[in-house]
Formats: structure tokens, C-alpha cells, sequence
């Protein structure tokens, strides 16, 4: 069975990470635990400035949390441990002394939102629209909803919490902060990243690092925060309601 992938190539000192799962790019746990070691350890690379995340294919960016591994979620501490790894994700993009650009080329939905909220700088397509679907499996977006607000937003936020089966469009999230910009096709886009990602890359990184610190001041307390919301979000899971609603998704 495919369990997906993570690839790092670096060039011109820019890291490109690249991710890829066959189910629309979802995230299992081998997945986050790899994202937030291989964030780590470019942190301490003297020969990166500068991280772009991205993923497979040209459809989706991401379909959020693994549906196979949640259904198979049957104790707290299981529940836990699987949200840990977004937790984990975002923290390690938090901390992470180089700038992250956030390439999303298709549809989003949940923890991939998550991700690109907590990308310092984010480029997409038209064809990258965004929803937060958790309310119908029975639990929240919980962890990934600090970074979510930071970027977007309390009533953006609340929006896409509230209305959890509605598509909202690349240029409604790029008017509520997630996108910086919105591209007709992946090659503008592409061309775009490549001119942005070499000018970052040959500033001073002293100077990046500290405009990192900055923008992302006030977010100490994410440690515990995303940990303590990953217990609730591991505690529903576990519900009538989300085993229920999560059955309907047995293969």
C-alpha cells in the first residue's frame, strides 16, 4: 500500500519540499511526523535560506487529515498522538528561522489550510479553493484554527468553521490574507515562486531570520496551545457522531 512521500531537493539555497500521498495528498501520520522532522532540520541548514512547501500532482494541495487513519483512531491517547503530528507540523514552520513559501495549486481542505496559513508567504492558482470540513466528521479544526485566525482572521475563520460543506474561492481567500496572490494557471504561479524564492534567498539571512521572529511574535504559548487543542480534537474523534459520520468513508 502506497503510504506516500516526502522529497527535499536544494538549490540556490532555496529547499523545496515536496509531499505526496495517492489519497488527494492527505496526511497520515508517517506524513506529519516526516514534514515536521525534515522543517527541522532545514532550520539548522546553513545552506538553506529559504523553504518552499508543495505538493503532488496538479489537482489538489491537500485533503487534509488521513479519513483511513482516523477511522482506525480507538483511545484518547491514539487521538492524541494523530493531531500532535499537525500540531507538531505548525510549530516546527512557526519556530523554523527561514522564510516558507506556500505553493497551493489546487483545492485545500482542512489541515492543509492549517499548513498554508502557517506559511510565511503564500501563492496559489484559481483553482485553489479552501474549506474547513471538520464540523461534518464531528470535530473542529481546533489545532490548526491559531494559525487560521493569525492569518485570516476571526470572522474568516469563524465562516469557514461554521459553514464546513461550502467551497470558498483562491480570490476570497486571497482577500481575507491566505494568499498573497492568485494565478490563471501552476506556470505563472511557478515562474512567480522562482523569481520571488531567489531574491529571499540572497538577502542577508540575519535580516530574514529576524523578520521571521517578528512577524511571528506572540506565538510562544503555541507549544502547549496546539497540544492542548490536538487532546480535544483526539477526544471527539472518538464520539458516536464521528465514528458514525467517518464510517461512511470505509473503503
Amino acid at each position: 500500500m502506497d503510504s506516500g512521500n516526502i522529497t527535499v531537493t536544494v538549490e540556490h539555497q532555496i529547499a523545496t519540499i515536496n509531499f505526496y500521498h495517492p489519497a488527494s495528498n492527505s496526511l497520515p501520520s508517517n506524513l506529519l511526523n516526516q514534514l515536521s522532522d525534515v522543517i527541522n532540520q532545514l532550520d539548522v541548514n546553513n545552506k538553506v535560506n529559504v523553504i518552499i512547501l508543495k505538493s503532488e500532482n496538479n489537482t489538489t494541495f491537500c485533503a487534509g487529515a488521513s479519513f483511513d487513519e482516523l477511522i482506525s483512531i480507538n483511545n484518547e491517547s491514539d487521538g492524541l498522538a494523530f493531531f500532535r503530528g499537525f500540531a507538531n507540523v505548525i510549530n516546527a514552520m512557526r519556530k523554523c528561522s527561514k522564510l516558507i513559501i506556500g505553493r497551493a495549486q489546487g483545492k485545500v481542505v482542512g489541515g492543509g489550510v492549517g499548513l498554508l496559513a502557517a506559511a510565511d508567504y503564500c501563492l496559489a492558482t484559481d483553482q485553489a479553493a479552501i474549506k474547513l470540513s471538520e464540523f461534518t466528521i464531528g470535530i473542529g479544526p481546533f489545532v490548526i484554527a491559531p494559525a487560521v485566525e493569525r492569518k485570516m482572521g476571526i470572522a474568516a475563520l469563524s465562516e469557514l468553521t461554521l459553514n464546513a460543506t461550502q467551497w470558498h474561492n483562491a480570490y476570497w481567500a486571497k482577500e481575507k490574507g491566505l494568499y498573497t496572490r492568485v494565478f490563471d494557471s501552476i506556470d505563472e504561479m511557478d515562474k512567480e515562486i522562482e523569481i520571488l524564492s531567489l531574491k529571499l534567498a540572497n538577502y542577508n539571512p540575519e535580516a530574514l531570520k529576524q523578520m521571521k521572529q517578528i512577524l511571528w511574535n506572540g506565538t510562544d504559548h503555541w507549544d502547549n496551545l496546539l497540544i492542548e487543542r490536538a487532546a480535544i480534537s483526539g477526544k471527539l474523534v472518538l464520539s458516536d457522531f464521528s465514528k458514525k459520520a467517518l464510517n461512511k468513508f470505509k473503503k
